[in-house]
């Protein structure tokens, strides 16, 4: 039997506005090469100016992962060649990065578990390459955008705590709003660092990096191939031979890993501390400001469940991210009852999120959800009418109101009309309501239902429960 071993390096491009060293802006989609300067470009004498709000950005992650913020820390040359790299070295923190020695707790199942950040550094992104036919094209608006690369100790065991981990991590950099995160637009990107031993052996065995990972689906599936290919080599005396240290791609099509590159050493980047750059001496005003967080997911999801009364596991959905969790406080604030807004956003409106669509992308709004709640609670609609009033607004831009007396949904509260049914029901089955006078008190449900059967469900069920109960 063997245990895998895993450890995770997250590329993280911090939203400042514009690059890490010069002025230039960091706005993504924009046509090729309109976001550059001499010093993206690396041309002769033009120099870098270190951009304030990325330490200030990288400060508030360290502060939030409970780690040792460096006041001093130096910026490195890391040495390599790449078209995409036009200095030939990438700016980066090697010696002494501007976070150390943080953790995140991770749930998997029932059980929390503590996994080692080592490090988070501030670095310089690198341009992107496309390639059509035969040819390479570089586009360096990415170039110098700043990255915050976060590295975790190999203290993850299983592709379900990767996953867990990566997610935890995503949903604090969206809470702290030091970057949007976009797997889609690659401002969150992840290497894997995969190996196995025999369990209980504390070795750590060669290990195999797989690069530019940007989907949890995908990051599970190439760690559980990985793990499959190493274990079986092992198995059959080849580990030696295949298990070699090197960087591997993921195909996302056939859903395996394959050879990139040889594995480099850090030897091998030459680092050295960059002469154009002096250490980074942080202020104590930039420190205590930067050290004033938000509320972050676990805060969130204490004070949920203390203050609204909301499940655990509710509670974990609501915060899974940012943007949920942002939703759902919007529901609280139009007056809503927490239990409403906590079903009517876990279950149906996310029931409903399929093909792509996120909490992000819903064609239904939170104030639009609101005021389909407030119909629930303020018995204009009964909650099975709802779930109709949902599919149309869901589809469709019309308003919660127009869809209500488009389909004729309103419940029937007046008194007299109720009455008129009930005195009609109860006289139907005379019989019963001997029954139910003489002890059979379940009967009462079948009167109700039969009330709401002839009232075509437009009746307010609180309001017949109350006329029933006080006619029988």
């Amino acid at each position: 039997m063997f245990e895998t071993v895993i450890g995770l390096e997250v590329h993280c491009q911090l939203n400042t506005k514009t690059k890490i060293f010069c002025g230039c802006s960091t706005s993504f989609g924009e046509e090729p090469n309109t976001h550059v300067c001499p010093t993206c470009l690396a041309l002769p004498g033009a120099l870098p100016v270190l951009n304030s709000q990325a330490v200030k950005k990288a400060i508030s992650f360290g502060k939030a992962i409970n780690a040792t913020v460096n006041k001093k820390s130096v910026f490195d040359r890391k040495n390599y060649f790449y078209p995409d790299l036009p200095k030939a070295y990438q700016i980066s923190q090697f010696t002494i990065p501007i976070v150390e020695n943080g953790e995140l707790i991770i749930k998997v199942g029932d059980k929390n578990k503590k996994i080692g950040i080592t490090r988070a550094h501030l670095e310089e992104d690198a341009g992107k390459n496309s390639h059509e036919g035969k040819s390479s094209l570089v586009d360096l608006n990415r170039a110098g955008t700043p990255l915050l690369e976060i590295v975790s100790e190999p203290d993850i065991r299983s592709s379900d705590e990767a996953v867990a981990y990566l997610k935890k991590l995503h949903s604090i950099l969206r809470f702290l709003n030091i970057s949007d995160a976009n797997m889609q637009e690659g401002s969150f990107r992840c290497d894997v660092n995969v190996s196995i031993r025999p369990k209980g052996d504390d070795k750590l065995y060669t290990r195999v990096e797989i690069k530019n990972l940007n989907s949890f689906k995908f990051i599970q599936k190439a760690i559980e191939y990985e793990v499959e290919r190493q274990c079986e080599a092992w198995e059959d005396g080849r580990y030696d031979s295949e298990v070699v240290q090197e960087t591997r791609l993921f195909d996302t099509t056939k859903l395996i890993t394959k050879p990139m590159r040889s594995k480099e050493d850090s030897a091998e980047y030459r680092y050295f501390p960059d002469p154009d750059l002096l250490p980074v001496i942080i202020p104590d005003s930039l420190m205590a400001e930067a050290s004033i967080l938000p509320e972050l997911p676990d805060e969130k999801k204490a004070r949920y469940m203390s203050e609204f009364g909301i499940k655990e596991s509710d509670a974990d959905v609501i915060i899974s991210s940012y943007e949920m969790a942002k939703y759902f406080e919007d529901l609280i604030a139009s007056g809503n009852s927490a239990k409403l807004c906590v079903t009517w956003l876990s279950v149906e409106l996310l029931g409903r999120l399929k093909n792509g669509l996120t909490i992000e992308t819903s064609p239904v709004s939170s104030a639009k959800l609101s005021i389909l709640l407030n119909r629930i609670e303020d018995g204009t609609i009964s909650q099975k009418a709802a779930k109709d009033v949902l599919d149309e607004i869901f589809i469709s831009d019309e308003s919660v109101d127009s869809v209500i007396d488009r389909l004729g949904l309103k419940q029937v509260s007046d008194d007299s009309a109720i009455i008129a049914i009930i005195d009609s029901v109860l006289a139907a089955n005379s019989d019963k309501v001997a029954e139910y006078k003489s002890g059979k008190d379940k009967l009462f449900g079948f009167f109700v239902g039969q009330v709401m059967k002839e009232g075509k469900g437009a009746f307010n069920p609180a309001k017949v429960n109350e006329l029933l109960k006080s006619k029988l």
